[in-house]
């Protein structure tokens, strides 16, 4: 049985998860450097120039004071102890105290304008995706699993916070605190300066080396993420079909090898970092090497005094500092740009159905739909419908029905423009689809399905989503319309009852009414009815059915359905098979016809052909 808002002929489709296209093949995507992701990053933090400012500002002030101890150092063990300045003890220690306090001060200004600037930035760039991810057409939705979007939305996105946080200010705070002391070293001495700085070209070399591997390293561990999540939504929302099939050991050992897999992909990533970071270690030490012998040999010649080595030996590990940082955040800069690599998948994919920049809103309509030859597939090599055409009455009901797979849905979904069709038009009240705004039109439908989606809230809220900051009076309203008002007022907490996730402590006919409800409050022009009392016990049908008789009343309305007994008072049926219309009449005037329609009919209650013709 056709379910909800099936998609007919739709096993996945070979086009690719982000891209679009007629040959299928998954959407080449431009290159995403590291610089790329800064520019971008840079994009969201821009407008908080008073805060990057003075962590900038804090920053630098921190690399300046950097040598000060130094120098102190230098002047205490070449002046102050030859010289025996005891008075000079006091302010050799209140310097040293005096920078400590100061380091201590701007680094935490430093650490708060930063954590400030990068927070904003994940919170503009996260609603960024999501509101985006509200824009992308449902053949994306068919593509991609709901929990690798949850994934990017979350886990990558919380993956840049780092880099922005502190890792772009730290780079450039290193690259000015590098300059600086190279700079200051090759004045002090050129010869020792440029021996340190022979190992340099080795740690780049590396560090270059490195760097690819750990990004697609990270990327296999982001990926590996995805499909944990994928596996927790799938799971968890269908709990009750898993403990129905006593499938939970199942479950659990599909779950412990997705989690092994992403547990084998850190580990790779813990490899890298553990052979990369002892081999920077291990150059710093043999610049610290040449700089101590050589050092020590201009000392013993006379050229250089035991001070001067000291605070040189001090400036070479401030030197090397910036290169340690550099090497500590080479894995969160890969690791961040796997993570905006996969964010920029889902930012660059333009959705296939797309508004015009003059569309039009569409005034209050009549419900007058006409599809002109139109023709639709989901995948190239399976048309849903054929050169369909099909006019909607204003004001009439409309029923399709047909076997699974014949395009009932598919009519539905190609109204509310979810795709556009490869050929032909489909017009409202005289307006092509294609030249309206998307917003207008769905603002004036109405859903109600046998697939019910509530949200978890209160009962008032779900009813409210169909018009929010409805009052009070206008939910009740809607919800007595929809034969809902005496089992809501029931519960403990009336409309205030919390229903949980999807509605799970309503029953199927609850859980019906309130989406009608729903429907009620926003008041549509036209409505959508698939399979609305299917599986339903006979009472429960029959309230729903009073409530849609209330609600149908002067709109236009299709129903798709699998039981006829629901449509036989329509004022139209139209049967379907293999996307065209073989027959469309009223009830009796297909019973008649002894066609497609009369078969299903006798079907569904071959008592009826037993006895001749219906009562």
């Amino acid at each position: 049985m056709e379910s909800g808002w099936a998609r007919e002929g739709f096993p996945g489709g070979p086009r690719g998860r982000f891209g679009a296209g007629d040959d299928g093949g998954k959407r080449k995507l431009k290159d995403r450097t590291v610089r790329n992701m800064y520019k971008r990053m840079f994009f969201h933090v821009k407008g908080r120039w008073g805060l990057m400012l003075l962590a900038l500002a804090c920053l630098i002030s921190n690399s300046l004071l950097e040598f000060v101890i130094p120098q102190l150092t230098r002047y205490t063990i070449d002046d102050v102890i030859p010289g025996k300045l005891f008075g000079a003890l006091p302010w050799v220690a209140a310097g040293v105290l005096g920078t400590a306090v100061l380091l201590g001060v701007f680094g935490y200004l430093s650490s708060i304008a930063l954590a400030s600037v990068g927070q904003r930035a994940i919170f503009d760039l996260r609603n960024e995706l999501y509101r985006h991810l509200q824009s992308l057409d449902m053949a994306f939705y068919d593509r991609n699993r709901t929990g690798d979007l949850m994934s990017r939305v979350t886990s990558d996105v919380g993956m840049l916070q780092q880099l922005v946080s502190a890792g772009m200010m730290q780079i450039a705070t290193d690259l000015f605190t590098f300059t600086a002391i190279a700079l200051y070293m090759l004045y002090v001495d050129w010869q020792l300066t440029l021996l340190m700085l022979a190992t340099f070209p080795l740690m780049l070399f590396t560090t270059r080396k490195f760097s690819k591997r750990f990004r697609t390293s990270f990327k296999t561990v982001q990926q590996s993420v995805a499909e944990v999540s994928n596996h927790l939504q799938d799971t968890l929302s269908g709990i009750r079909v898993i403990k129905s099939f006593a499938n939970e050991d199942y479950e659990s050992e599909r779950f412990a090898e997705r989690s092994e897999t992403n547990m084998k992909a850190n580990l790779r990533t813990v490899r890298l970092r553990a052979i990369y970071e002892p081999i920077i270690d291990m150059l710093n030490y043999l610049g610290m090497v040449a700089v101590l012998v050589f050092g020590a040999w201009q000392v013993m010649r006379g050229h250089l005094t035991v001070g001067a080595i000291v605070a040189f030996l001090a400036y070479l590990r401030l030197l090397q500092n910036p290169i340690r940082h550099f090497s500590r955040i080479l894995n969160t800069i890969q690791q961040s740009a796997a993570a905006y690599e996969r964010i920029m998948e889902v930012l660059e994919t333009k959705p296939e159905v797309t508004e015009k920049e003059d569309a039009v809103r569409l005034p209050p309509i009549g419900g007058h739909i006409v599809f002109k030859d139109v023709g639709f597939s989901y995948r190239s090599d399976v048309p849903v419908l054929r050169d369909f055409n099909l006019e909607f009455t204003p004001g009439k009901v409309t029923a399709l029905v047909g076997p699974s797979g014949a395009g009932k849905s598919t009519v539905a979904h190609l109204i509310a423009r979810f795709y556009d069709p490869q050929q032909g038009t489909i017009t409202v009240d005289g307006f092509p689809l294609k030249d309206i705004s998307a917003k207008s039109l769905r603002e004036q439908m109405g859903v109600v399905s046998q697939e019910i989606v509530l949200f978890n809230g209160t009962v008032r809220d779900n009813i409210m989503y169909g018009k929010p900051g409805a009052t009070d009076e206008e939910i009740i309203a809607a919800a007595k319309a929809a034969n809902a008002h005496s089992f809501i007022s029931s519960f403990p907490k009336g409309y205030d009852s919390e229903i949980g996730e999807r509605g799970v402590k309503l029953s199927g006919g609850q859980k019906q009414r309130l989406s009608i409800a729903r429907a009620i409050l926003k008041n549509p022009r036209l409505i959508v009815l698939d399979e609305a009392t299917a599986s339903l016990d006979t009472e429960s049908e029959h309230l729903i059915q009073e409530a849609l008789a209330r609600l149908l009343v002067g709109r236009t309305c299709l129903v798709i359905a699998h039981r006829l007994s629901t449509i036989q008072s329509a004022d139209r049926i139209v049967v379907l098979d293999q996307g065209t219309i073989v027959e469309s009449g009223t009830h009796e005037e297909l019973l008649h016809l002894n066609g497609k329609y009369r078969r299903l009919y006798d079907m569904q209650f071959p008592q009826e052909q037993a006895g001749g013709e219906p009562a």
